[in-house]
């Protein structure tokens, strides 16, 4: 689970949007201050779910008098008409809070259901799914929590925490051997070096100077089969571009360890989940 110092503040900034300079002035209008509800927030659709501690942080800060007991953890895959939670209390709070609470939820685990549609198409190899760093500015922490629970790996978090050189960072740099030989002096001991593959012609050259990983770009089935058999263990492969649903298990039976996936984050659908006094 993601620890509540990392949670309470994202949620805190939502709730301060949301609520403005005046507050929830409909609620606060319509429903009088002593009203006490029930509520259960139910799937509408089959999914995994991921961002319940999100959902609860935000009706704890509007009220602490709410009352939330998750029916599911995180991860846990629903079914339509299935309740993933209850939540009882001040009315007003639920009410305030009802927005910000869904939209972690259902963004969550939009991402998580896509992740795990694709790490079930590949269960029977040993490749595994991993997101990108291309996520909601703000909220990567969130989004790669999220594709954990739908079954996936994490790539890295920032640009501090590995070496990947891509294809401008070699043109710039004058060449492959360039960048790879100023990179390794840069280097820590527990700092890995990926590089970037546009072509197999590179790729031999990669493997000769000494890399952790590589990361085969845009490569059809064939090529990446090709790539695999080159590598032949001697560093991580890594798998990128025009991989969907349909064709992942194309990509992962050619034999390399990970599918890099960027719109699992970016651009997955939100999970209608909702909420029913």
């Amino acid at each position: 689970m993601l620890p509540p110092l990392l949670i309470e503040p994202l949620v805190r900034a939502a709730l301060l949007e949301d609520l403005g300079r005046a507050g929830d002035i409909t609620t606060a209008a319509c429903v009088p201050q002593h009203i006490q509800a029930e509520a259960i927030l139910v799937a509408r659709q089959a999914g995994t779910i991921a961002g319940l501690d999100l959902a609860a942080t935000a009706f704890h800060l509007v009220d602490p008098g709410v009352r939330f007991s998750a029916s599911l953890i995180d991860s846990a895959r629903v079914e339509a008409g299935d309740v993933i939670a209850r939540v009882g209390g001040p009315a007003r709070g639920i009410l305030t809070a009802e927005r910000v609470a869904l939209n972690f939820l259902c963004h969550m685990s939009g991402i998580a259901t896509a992740t795990r549609e694709i790490a079930d198409r590949i269960a029977h190899t040993n490749c595994r799914v991993t997101c990108t760093r291309k996520t909601t500015p703000g909220l990567r922490g969130l989004e790669k929590y999220a594709v954990r629970c739908g079954g996936g790996l994490n790539h890295r978090f920032g640009l501090d925490d590995a070496i990947l050189i891509k294809d401008n960072h070699i043109a710039i740099a004058g060449g492959l051997r360039a960048a790879l030989l100023r990179a390794r002096t840069h280097a820590g001991h527990l700092v890995k070096i990926e590089v970037e593959i546009d072509a197999l012609a590179q790729l031999e050259e990669a493997l000769s100077l000494g890399v952790d990983a590589v990361l085969l770009d845009n490569m059809t089935p064939a090529e990446l089969f090709e790539a695999v058999r080159m590598v032949d263990g001697r560093a991580t492969t890594e798998a990128s571009g025009g991989i969907t649903v349909q064709t992942a298990c194309d990509f992962a039976e050619t034999g390399v360890d990970l599918l890099s996936v960027g719109w699992i984050t970016h651009s997955a659908f939100a999970l209608d989940i909702g909420l029913d006094i």
